[in-house]
């Protein structure tokens, strides 16, 4: 059996690279390619666009013009972008891949509303690696205990534009999760000035961003003596292509629901 699955965003970086892993992943096939209305693309030939050669497949400027040709939709894009698609897929009854960040609190209260009776996959990365560095931050904290300081350290590229990234948070939940704590009470931003002693129960989060790190995540578990390490490298954002084409296929036998890479990769 094969799977439809469109790609929004087709003209961006990571679009272009979700319409290669489509194209590479087995019982997939891109059937649609969208961009903005007011792009210099739409009529483009996605396969073209992307580097794999034509595959007939034409860029359009507006979902709704092919809705009826794809059962998965892959949005990387931006949350006010990706509200309105969720309206149109939940309407249309059409899965979603969503790998979306920086949602405000009104944009997530229009998604899952929009989304509450079909399937979607939300993930803040959908590298295989780094869901597996969840599950290993999980054991970590459980272990660990409130014996040790916990710091998450994380670095892109000078064009991302949400901080601290989606993938950090996801790990400092993870990590407040396994101990019984709230991230919102304990997460720290950053540090100046006079700050005083450390609070054992906060998380602490540092943000770099600049050149062409695709993206670099590091939580440590500091303790007197000793400290362990966790971390990600991604050397290239195919790693998240390949994640999203694989939550896609599966996406497609799921009842309606809210899932996320670790019911993909069966780490729950």
């Amino acid at each position: 059996m094969t799977i439809n699955i469109a790609v929004t965003g087709a003209g961006g970086r990571m679009g272009k690279i979700l319409i290669e892993a489509v194209h590479s992943a087995e019982g997939a096939e891109l059937t649609a390619a969208i961009e903005r209305p007011d792009s210099s693309l739409v009529g483009a030939d996605a396969g073209e666009l992307a580097g794999i050669g034509k595959n007939g497949v034409m860029v359009v400027g507006d979902i709704e013009q092919v809705v009826g040709h794809f059962d998965v939709l892959i949005d990387f894009t931006v949350p006010e972008a990706t509200v309105r698609n969720a309206q149109v897929c939940g309407a249309a009854g059409k899965a979603m891949v969503v790998g979306t960040t920086g949602f405000n609190a009104e944009q997530k209260v229009q998604f899952d509303e929009a989304l509450k009776n079909v399937p979607v996959c939300i993930a803040s990365n959908f590298s295989t690696g780094v869901n597996l560095c969840f599950k290993l931050l999980d054991m970590a904290a459980r272990v660990l205990g409130d014996d040790v300081d916990v710091e998450i350290y994380e670095a892109h590229h000078r064009h991302k534009v949400d901080a601290p990234s989606g993938t950090a948070l996801s790990m400092g939940k993870v990590v407040a999760d396994a101990l019984g704590r709230s991230l919102e009470q304990e997460a720290v931003y950053g540090r100046e000035g006079q700050t005083g002693a450390r609070e054992r129960s906060t998380i602490g989060f540092a943000t770099v961003r600049g050149g062409d790190v695709v993206g670099d995540h590091t939580v440590s578990f500091m303790a007197d003596g000793e400290r362990v390490e966790i971390t990600h490298k991604a050397s290239s954002r195919m790693s998240f292509g390949r994640g999203a084409a694989r939550a896609a296929v599966w996406l497609s036998g799921q009842g309606p629901g809210r899932y996320d890479m670790q019911d993909v990769l069966d780490l729950k």
